[in-house]
């Protein structure tokens, strides 16, 4: 594991990825920034945070010839990680969001960006941009979307401590994916997932509200939810959000 720390930086997956493109780059090599300019993510969103308060970190991991068939086992195995090294701080009720938020108490507490290189009909190599709420406090604030580990625990936290912990988690679940523990992976995956079988009110992108239960993730991805006329519909990313209490 190699650790490049940046005060301050535009993005850290940016970064990595122009990295890789012109140069041979380790394994798990991480960038670590204090602060960044012009974070990002999933679908375009921004990411804001305090400098110098949270975990704002890329991963470059190497795939050995993942299809992109299999690419949702990627993205079960990064949230398994990120929930099993936030468990080791005792941080109660912990759960996944689909895609790969993480849940603290019913508010989101970190956030991840993957993106791919391919090649030909297999993922070549991911970078994995992680935020993680650690010492910002955001309760206080009137925040009511967000918490972190100090609104949480009330301490403060080593930040490279977290960051070390994480990447031997990412090291051991990657290991699995690549060794096809598919099926292991997605029932600890499901296991964790917020909301999973319990009615809800969700919203399209059409603005359209009805009430579901998630009931589970299809082959390529996509949220399964059960309608009270017992259909089940399938939506990607974007096309459908949960209404928050």
């Amino acid at each position: 594991m190699k650790i490049i720390k940046f005060d301050a930086i535009d993005s850290t997956n940016t970064f990595l990825k122009d990295m890789a493109d012109n140069m041979p780059v380790e394994n798990y090599t991480v960038i670590l920034a204090k602060h960044q300019t012009s974070g990002r993510g999933q679908m375009h969103t921004s990411w804001e945070s305090e400098p110098g308060k949270n975990i704002t970190c890329s991963v470059f991991v190497r795939q050995d010839r993942l299809s992109i068939s299999k690419q949702k086992y990627l993205n079960f195995a990064v949230a398994i990680s990120i929930y099993n090294t936030l468990d080791q701080y005792s941080i109660p009720n912990l759960a996944i969001k689909w895609p790969n938020d993480i849940m603290a108490d019913g508010l989101k507490i970190c956030g991840v960006l993957i993106e791919n290189t391919l090649k030909g009909a297999s993922i070549a190599a991911s970078i994995i941009g992680i935020g993680i709420n650690v010492n910002q406090a955001f309760l206080n604030n009137g925040v009511l979307k967000a918490v972190s580990m100090k609104d949480i625990l009330h301490a403060n936290f080593n930040l490279e401590d977290i960051v070390v912990a994480l990447i031997q988690e990412l090291k051991v679940n990657i290991q699995r994916l690549q060794q096809h523990y598919f099926q292991d992976i997605e029932n600890e995956y499901l296991a964790v997932l917020y909301k999973k079988n319990v009615p809800c009110m969700f919203k399209t992108a059409r603005n359209n509200i009805f009430m579901g239960k998630i009931i589970g993730i299809s082959s390529d991805g996509k949220l399964q939810v059960a309608l009270p006329d017992e259909t089940v519909k399938e939506f990607g990313v974007k096309e459908v959000s949960l209404l928050m209490p």
